[in-house]
């Protein structure tokens, strides 16, 4: 349960640490008479590098795989794996095979291994002007809620549960080891910033995320997260 910081200053430097393993998966179906196949190559890192929380994978099966993302039909996708540095080009993929996709749904999200590109995938995600749905008992942690705060509209169930805790880097050192105005996390406000919240709302939110350390999680209702952004 090791929250992964991977920022723009550091990635040179984590991209000579090796892995410890890849893992290759092949999904292949058939669409229309068309047979498809999808490789997709995770790097497995050490410990100390992931940033999730994990819970029983939820059980959701679309007509088409892509990496963590499954699509439910020709307007709507969801969100049912932890992200990695793939997770980009994933999304990318989909929206290429159903470019009417509108809506990412969030049944069941433990977060990313991968903060950089996680980050990125937000970005691509506000871009598209997707919104972002948790339906019932559905839950949203770690790194997912940047994602969820991506979309271009929000909505979530009542009973929706949204899990945060601070980051923590391959050095052991977490947010309060640097200075507030520090690049690693000036980083996550100016995200938040770019997903709509106010400066002050941005602030709020990402020291409710880093009240709490990284070996323990604050859960959070819609409710709560409304407070700090905005839910339709």
């Amino acid at each position: 349960m090791i929250r992964r910081l991977i920022v723009p200053a550091l990635t040179a430097l984590l991209a000579i640490q090796p892995a410890s393993a890849r893992d290759v998966t092949t999904r292949t179906w058939v669409e229309n008479g068309v047979t498809w196949t999808e490789t997709t190559t995770v790097e497995v890192y050490e410990p100390g590098s992931e940033r999730f929380v994990a819970l029983p994978r939820a059980d959701v099966k679309g007509i088409a795989s892509f990496g963590p993302f499954e699509v439910l039909d020709n307007g709507r996708a969801a969100l049912v794996a932890e992200t990695d540095s793939y997770s980009p080009d994933d999304f990318r993929r989909m929206l290429r095979a159903y470019p009417g996709i509108r809506v990412l749904e969030m049944p069941d999200c433990p977060g990313t291994v991968d903060d950089f590109a996680n980050l990125r995938l937000g970005r691509m995600i506000r871009a598209q002007g997707l919104a972002t749905h948790v339906p019932d008992h559905g839950s949203v942690r770690s790194g997912a809620v940047e994602l969820f705060l991506a979309g271009a509209t929000r909505s979530a169930a009542p009973d929706a549960a949204f899990v945060v805790h601070s980051w923590i880097d391959e050095d052991g050192r977490e947010p309060d080891d640097f200075a507030a105005d520090a690049q690693v996390n000036r980083a996550y406000v100016d995200y938040y910033r770019e997903m709509g919240l106010a400066a002050d709302k941005a602030a709020a939110f990402y020291a409710l995320t880093n009240s709490v350390p990284n070996e323990d999680v604050l859960m959070l209702g819609a409710d709560d997260l409304a407070q700090y952004a905005a839910l339709n």
